[in-house]
């Protein structure tokens, strides 16, 4: 290609859930403190009608002429259990397969429709923007290159990669690397990518990203390349994403982060993480989502979060609410109140199930009674906002027993924070490539190699919305209930429909896991 100083650079983030798009901007910010001379435009396409997407694209490409097209996909998780634009997939997926009477069969049959037709336009959609933009960008530039990344595309790069414009390069993981090696001219061998119409190397997914000294990121020229930013900021509603750390440690048998982020835990400097936060603040920016994998991911990083929280209380924000996915079982009593005097409004904690023998099962690392320890220092500190505990049921060896143990351990966590605080969040897995989970549906012949997970077709959406029997029908039963019961709070109805037919076990039971299930453990997802 040209030399670096004839580059221009398009970032373009692709129709989404308008969600702050940190990824895109930490991006755009490393290349101009690499490159300060280097022209650079951000177009946030997820903040825009969906209707003008393509006659905008055009005409910024048209306005700016890039040498690069930076396009990021932040998602493509097609069986995920909540409302989107086209209706709630769980809702839709259980009445089809589970429902007795007839008409709702149907209702789930056409409400599935609506999703496959919407599903499959927004893929083809944002595939034909990375065309249209490359060829547009082309009549300019005939030698404009497409980089493409994001969440989506890190998943399901081999599905992917087949059906973007031949020599698009694809970045699995974290781009800022790859774009400097791009802009410099240098050979991208060593990244995590490859060029599409050709096949990725083996295992590109389980490749170890290189370590990256994070710096505050530059609001004062974002803005200057982000019209769209205010649109942000002005509401006050956003929470406003900043990144502490990148990495997670743990294994746990569904989740992909581990190998898109990689498993070393990187540590940004507490002053580089305040000087960023600092300048949104002075933009008006009250609310902050610490995009971290894991705020707290591992005991070992108890001190960095305590030395964050102390130079958050040291800047005098005492106006100012912070929520993350946290770790519960990583808090110590100062801890706690360092979170609860900084502002902390909300937080998630993803424990999967409440019974200790599924957590080991699912190899989430966690000690449930740890957790329950974590969340009264919590109390006792003064915590009384919202509590979202995610729950995924019937992963692993569901059954009676660890169903009741489950209830109980959530009863548990009401009693500590109050019913009212802890929101249940009722999951089922959506199976995504490069987990344990995939390994233990081929060993278990609940899937085969060489299935498609971007296909919305019934017959692969049965295996791919993780529910199998014997317990699967149940929990399909019970699900149906509670839609038609109280939609408005499903996880609450879920939890008491389960009390009503399953009982409570002993508390002590939920927290024990027996040595069998240590042993099922090893075979269940060796």
């Amino acid at each position: 290609m040209s030399t670096t100083s004839s580059h221009r650079v398009l970032l373009v983030r692709l129709p989404c859930n308008p969600i702050f798009p940190i990824g895109p901007v930490y991006l755009a910010d490393h290349l101009h403190k690499q490159f300060p001379d280097l022209p650079q435009r951000f177009l946030d396409l997820a903040a825009l009608p969906v209707l003008d997407v393509e006659r905008i694209l055009t005409a910024v490409v048209d306005s700016f002429r890039p040498t690069v097209l930076v396009f990021s996909w932040r998602d493509i998780q097609i069986y995920a259990p909540v409302d989107g634009r086209s209706g709630n997939p769980l809702q839709h997926s259980f009445e089809v397969f589970y429902a007795r009477n007839p008409l709702k069969r149907l209702r789930g049959a056409l409400g599935g429709l609506g999703l496959m037709r919407a599903f499959y336009a927004e893929l083809w959609r944002n595939l034909r923007l990375v065309r249209q933009g490359v060829k547009r960008a082309r009549r300019y530039q005939p030698e404009a290159r497409a980089v493409i990344g994001g969440g989506a595309v890190s998943v399901f790069y081999e599905q992917l990669g087949r059906q973007l414009p031949a020599g698009t390069v694809v970045s699995v993981g974290e781009g800022e690397p790859l774009l400097e090696k791009l802009i410099r001219g240098d050979s991208l061998a060593g990244e995590r990518c490859f060029v599409a119409g050709e096949e990725p190397r083996p295992g590109l997914i389980h490749e170890q990203p290189g370590s990256l000294e994070k710096t505050a990121c530059n609001y004062d020229y974002i803005a200057s390349i982000w019209p769209q930013l205010d649109w942000y900021l002005e509401g006050g509603d956003f929470y406003v994403g900043v990144q502490t750390k990148r990495g997670c440690p743990h294994n746990c048998c569904y989740c992909v982060y581990t190998v898109v982020e990689g498993k070393a835990v990187r540590v940004n400097p507490v002053e580089e993480v305040i000087a960023e936060m600092r300048q949104l603040y002075r933009r008006g920016v009250r609310g902050f989502w610490f995009t971290d994998a894991q705020f707290i991911p591992a005991r070992r990083y108890i001190e960095d979060a305590k030395a964050l929280l102390r130079a958050i209380l040291a800047e005098g924000w005492d106006d100012i609410r912070w929520a993350a996915y946290i770790r519960a079982d990583n808090l110590d009593a100062e801890l706690a109140e360092l979170m609860v005097a900084t502002g902390m409004e909300y937080f998630e904690i993803g424990i999967t199930s409440g019974s200790q023998e599924l957590v080991r099962k699912m190899r989430m690392g966690y000690n449930l009674r740890t957790v329950l320890e974590s969340c009264r220092l919590l109390a006792r500190a003064g915590f009384r906002h919202h509590v979202s505990v995610n729950y995924s049921f019937n992963v692993i060896d569901e059954r009676p027993e660890t169903i009741r143990q489950t209830v109980a351990y959530h009863r548990e966590l009401e009693r500590i924070f109050g019913a009212d605080k802890v929101e249940p969040a009722i999951f089922f897995i959506g199976l995504q490539p490069h987990t344990h989970l995939e390994q233990y549906g081929f060993e278990q012949g609940l899937i085969k190699p060489g299935y498609n997970p971007m296909s919305m077709m019934p017959w692969t959406a049965r295996k791919m919305l993780w529910n199998p029997e014997p317990m699967g029908s149940t929990f399909g039963r019970i699900c149906l209930e509670a839609f038609d019961r109280n939609p408005g709070d499903f996880g609450r109805t879920v939890m008491d429909l389960l009390e009503r037919d399953y009982g409570l076990a002993p508390l002590d039971e939920a927290l024990r896991a027996p040595v069998e299930g240590r042993r099922a453990l090893a075979n269940a997802v060796r």
